[in-house]
């Protein structure tokens, strides 16, 4: 019987394996060029960019670095949409700013992997590739038109067939699939540090526990108040992704949350990794109740899963995504759980990124649906280039007014509705 799922004081297997946090700004300046409300993989890399750029900027976080989603997801790097391909977003932007769009999304994993290298950040960063093996012919159709559309924007992307799957997972029931070999993988919260390293040895300031109540314009400025404290800043950057208090409501009422487990696992044999990851790539295939997995350096594995019912999901769901890797990757033995963790993941409803506009010199942005360290790196630098002033018909993404879902606090049952039918139609899928 797997071993009792672990609850740490430390509750990530990240916090449990991250160097030292960096010593963070102890005095609030009250004025900086620009703020940067949040301090995660978006807030953090426009910080950098626009310090890079000689702004003074500030960086107050409501918690502590690393509690919210960029602490708290998988460090897989994939430089691509979840629930969409070329095709659909040229459908849903006209040809030339789809292009744009696409070529900045298609680089997301390059420019994590580039940050990386040129901070010097020691986070395991493994740029490998990534599988996304086809479950069924007919995704495997649409996987070769997929890469193919990928190819032709000049994307280290091809098509592999079901016995190069196999070679690469183990796995027999892929029908061949799609690697990108630009992706990878990284140790999440140790790229965070980094980026938070880096901000400050540019003369950035970050501020852990400085929950934002307002941000006020005053007339040609910005007010932004924390606790005891106001900043008068040019511009101001809201990167709160799925938070909704406070100010971060403005925005992370505009898609749906969802709650998400991360398992990782005992280390497992070197006999083991050779047969079902032996170039060590990340895997996430096409099943709408999705299966992933990678390891970390310890050769851990690293899945995770969404619950139906909330009741209960920490142990539930922990021992189910062990249990469903044991059986899918045909395990010689069940590795136990280490530890369980979980963080919110928020979906936009177009499956696209998102740019908002709150006021002149005011601006968020949202909506990785599942792809958040790479396209992180890209919504960050894009928000530094509106705070620089760039003008926003330059830009790849459209810039618009946010507008909170109707029946916001809903959308977790809606949620819950959506897996439960993944979940069947995979089983019918099965089936035939």
């Amino acid at each position: 019987m797997p071993s009792p799922v672990a609850r740490p004081t430390n509750p990530t297997l990240w916090t449990l394996t991250a160097g030292p946090a960096p010593e963070l700004s102890r005095d609030v300046p009250s004025r900086s060029d620009v703020v940067v409300i949040g301090g995660g993989f978006t807030g953090l890399t426009a910080a950098l960019h626009l310090a890079r750029a000689g702004r003074s900027v500030i960086v107050p976080e409501a918690g502590r670095l690393g509690a919210g989603a960029s602490g708290m997801n998988a460090g897989f790097v994939v430089p691509n949409f979840a629930k969409a391909d070329p095709a659909t977003v040229r459908q849903k932007l006209p040809r030339d700013r789809a292009d744009a769009l696409l070529s900045l999304v298609g680089i997301g994993a390059d420019e994590v992997f580039a940050t990386i290298a040129e901070e010097k950040i020691s986070c395991d960063a493994a740029q490998t590739g990534w599988l996304q093996p086809a479950y069924g012919d007919d995704m495997a159709a649409i996987l070769r038109q997929r890469a193919q559309d990928w190819t032709e924007l000049g994307r280290p992307v091809e098509f592999l067939d079901a016995r190069a799957i196999q070679d690469e997972t183990g796995m027999d029931i892929y029908s061949g699939g799609l690697i990108d070999h630009s992706g990878g993988t990284i140790h999440p919260l140790n790229y965070l540090y980094g980026l938070a390293g880096a901000v400050m040895r540019r003369g950035g300031a970050i501020c852990e526990n400085s929950m934002v109540e307002r941000v006020e314009r005053h007339g040609g400025t910005w007010r932004v108040s924390l606790a005891g404290h106001e900043i008068e800043t040019d511009a101001v950057i809201l990167a709160t992704n799925a938070f909704t208090d406070g100010i971060a409501a403005r925005m992370g009422r505009t898609g749906v949350p969802l709650k998400v487990y991360q398992v990782a696992t005992k280390p497992i044999d070197a006999e083991t990794v050779a047969r079902i990851a032996r170039h060590r790539r990340p895997v996430g295939d096409t099943r709408s109740n999705l299966f992933t997995y990678r390891l970390d350096r310890d050769n851990r594995l690293i899945s995770g899963g969404m619950a139906i019912n909330p009741i209960g999901a920490f142990d539930r769901v922990g021992r189910a995504v062990v249990d469903r890797l044991a059986s899918e990757l045909r395990l010689p033995r069940h590795p136990g759980v280490e530890i369980v963790w979980s963080g919110m993941a928020i979906m936009t409803p177009d499956f696209l990124p998102r740019l908002y506009r709150f006021g002149d010199g005011f601006f968020g942005g949202i909506g990785c649906n599942g792809r958040g360290v790479a396209m992180t790196a890209q919504l960050g630098q894009i928000l530094a280039r509106l705070a620089l002033g760039e003008t926003a018909a330059s830009l790849p993404i459209p810039l618009q007014s946010s507008r909170p879902l109707p029946f916001h606090r809903f959308t977790p049952v809606v949620a819950s509705l959506a897996l439960a039918h993944a979940r069947f139609e995979d089983w019918r899928t099965a089936r035939r």
